[in-house]
């Protein structure tokens, strides 16, 4: 009998959902009207870009995705300054296996790689600077956990993370000193689904995956690692 009921309200949730979804306008010429129909109708020739997501995150709203770049360098500055405190550290954990290490060997510059694709093509594919950071980061922690003595240099990681971020406040002002506001698309658009399309915003990614990817990774760096 529960099975019977079960199915039979599981059903009726299924039709009322299929009965909503069924009413929901689909396609470009049935887009209401207002902001969100302007983004979807207008961002491929305004930035050249075919990811309308990317074209927001980047061009339209990119002065909140510089804060948000800027609370994540915060974030991972005070987690490394409340875990590091001066002593020399180390991972107190043994090897991992021979497998294991060998498998970390071969995979480490396909993640790398995997990553920089994603971070480059953001404004043709879903993904992009945070997400193609994240999968860098995730490279280096698979080497972290298979081999106890692999160190990163935090000066490099800071210096790469602090250009990064440099190079997106340049872009952005050159957009003041060019345009007209901040993170103004000035460069030439390009074509649609080329790669060297977009105007700025696939060189805003880069930066945001440089910088997303060495701060991550010099924050696990710093909590797999405990006092020797």
């Amino acid at each position: 009998m529960r099975k019977i009921l079960a199915v039979f309200f599981i059903g009726v949730f299924g039709y009322y959902m299929l009965a909503i979804l069924m009413d929901f306008p689909f396609g470009i010429d049935h887009l209401n009207p207002g902001l969100a129909g302007a983004y979807l109708k207008d961002t491929v020739s305004k930035t050249g870009a075919v990811n309308v997501v990317t074209s927001i995150i980047v061009n339209y709203r990119g002065f909140d995705t510089l804060g948000e770049v800027t609370v994540l360098f915060l974030a991972a500055t005070g987690m490394s300054a409340l875990l590091y405190d001066g002593k020399t550290m180390n991972r107190s954990r043994q090897n991992a296996s021979v497998i294991v290490k060998a498998g970390s060997r071969l995979l480490f510059p396909l993640i790398i790689i995997l990553g920089a694709y994603v971070f480059i093509h953001g404004h043709l594919t879903p993904g992009g600077g945070f997400q193609g950071g994240a999968i860098i980061a995730s490279g280096f922690l698979l080497m972290f956990i298979s081999y106890r003595n692999y160190h990163v240099s935090h000066r490099i990681l800071s210096n790469v993370e602090s250009t990064a971020g440099s190079v997106f406040v340049v872009l952005g002002l050159l957009g003041l000193l060019y345009g007209a506001t901040f993170l103004e698309n000035i460069m030439p658009l390009g074509i649609p689904n080329k790669l060297f399309s977009g105007g700025l915003i696939p060189l805003i990614y880069i930066a945001v995956g440089f910088k997303v990817g060495a701060e991550l990774t010099a924050l696990l760096d710093t909590m797999l690692k405990t006092v020797k």
